[in-house]
């Protein structure tokens, strides 16, 4: 059974999904998507965080996401250009939730929904963003080297 927080990852990727193709507005994507069955199961508050702030941030997140990318972001597929917005949202704005776990749940959308090694491609670009956008939860703090902790003694 799939919690609330999952449910609302999911439909806030078939949102950012939809509104890549169709061009939509907001509020017709979310009354679109409150048809559909198991939308009443969802964490609303963190679908309306991840679906809002993906779109409203769009263009900031992919300035922080092409650099990580080994492709065009053009190139990607519609599925893992919305996953990486949704998580590099989670990342930058959404704290409280942990960097591994964003993590994981981006690679298990990209396993359900993305194309056959789309999960593995997510996750080596989530780790580089961790690194960036959590330093210090990511576990690569910007620490001096130990020849300039030596000096400093």
């Amino acid at each position: 059974m799939k919690s609330p927080r999952r449910r609302a990852r999911e439909f806030a990727l078939q949102g950012l999904y939809q509104w890549q193709l169709s061009g939509n507005e907001v509020p017709a994507i979310e009354a679109h998507l409150a048809g559909v069955t198991g939308f009443e199961k969802l964490d609303r508050a963190l679908f309306d965080l991840l679906l809002r702030g993906a779109v409203a941030e769009a263009a900031e997140l992919q300035a922080q996401i092409e650099p990580q990318l080994d492709r065009p972001y053009a190139e990607l597929s519609p599925v893992e250009r919305a996953i990486l917005l949704m998580a590099t949202f989670e990342l930058k704005r959404h704290l409280e939730a942990p960097y591994k776990v964003v993590i994981n749940e981006a690679i298990e959308l990209a396993k359900s929904y993305g194309g056959s090694d789309g999960h593995k491609y997510v996750n080596g670009v989530l780790d580089k963003l961790a690194a960036l956008l959590r330093p210090e939860e990511a576990g690569r703090p910007n620490r001096p080297r130990k020849a300039e902790r030596k000096e400093e003694q």
